[in-house]
């Protein structure tokens, strides 16, 4: 069995940002070698997250919104996390309702999605460089 792993590193210059990743986690399909297995694609931020959905903006603009409902970023003073001297309590619990990782089929070396799935990387305390984990295994 194959593996390889690579990063995928982002700068989101907006506090919140949604980036689709999926052509660079098939380049990094193509990349493996691996015609047929797994890929995992996970954020290594706790401020961040990756999932699967649909490239539409007005989708995003619907996650942005409701998300922001879920846990608003102010005032800032109604999060304990934030006595610490942080102001990013709200982005951790934003990437816990996004999720962390998703899992992805490869066949015959594509990625295997069903209709209109893609992936994105999803930032909830932006404006500093982070990164996902692009993990791959199979034959």
């Amino acid at each position: 069995m194959k593996h390889f792993r690579k990063e995928l590193w982002f700068n989101v210059p907006s506090r919140r940002g949604f980036v689709n990743i999926s052509h660079d986690v098939q380049d990094a399909v193509s990349e493996s070698g691996v015609q047929n297995g797994l890929v995992l694609v996970n954020a290594m931020h706790i401020t961040a997250s990756v999932f699967i959905n649909d490239d539409e903006s007005g989708l995003h603009q619907d996650y942005d919104t409701w998300l922001e409902k879920l846990a608003p970023h102010a005032p800032i003073d109604q999060y304990r996390h934030n006595d610490t001297g942080e102001d990013n309590a709200d982005a951790h619990m934003k990437r816990q309702v996004m999720g962390r990782e998703v899992v992805v089929a490869i066949t015959d070396g594509r990625l295997d999605f069903g209709p209109w799935e893609q992936i994105f990387y999803g930032e909830f305390d932006g404006r500093r460089k982070k990164r996902a984990l692009v993990k791959i295994i199979g034959e």
